[in-house]
């Protein structure tokens, strides 16, 4: 399942420089999270690091975006295979 960045954000870009995958972007109003990038830091890390570092707790799980730990892999591998 991916993440996304809710409204509350106060674009302080802590998660911009932490995401391994480039899947943050600062968006229209709001970082952004690509979720065709975001692999929950899987293969990274042992834990989202945006989540890790907001300050804010604004990063939440986007319920349009379900994925199992085999998907993440799957889509981590693509990326950096």
């Amino acid at each position: 399942m991916a993440f996304l960045i809710e409204a509350s954000c106060i674009n302080c870009d802590m998660c911009d420089p932490e995401c391994p995958n480039k899947a943050i972007s600062l968006g229209e109003n709001v970082y952004e999270i690509n979720p065709e990038k975001c692999t929950e830091c899987l293969g990274h890390y042992d834990k989202p690091t945006c989540v890790s570092v907001c300050p804010i707790d604004c990063i939440k799980k986007d319920p349009n975006y379900l994925e199992d730990k085999d998907m993440l892999l799957a889509k981590f591998m693509q990326m950096h295979g």
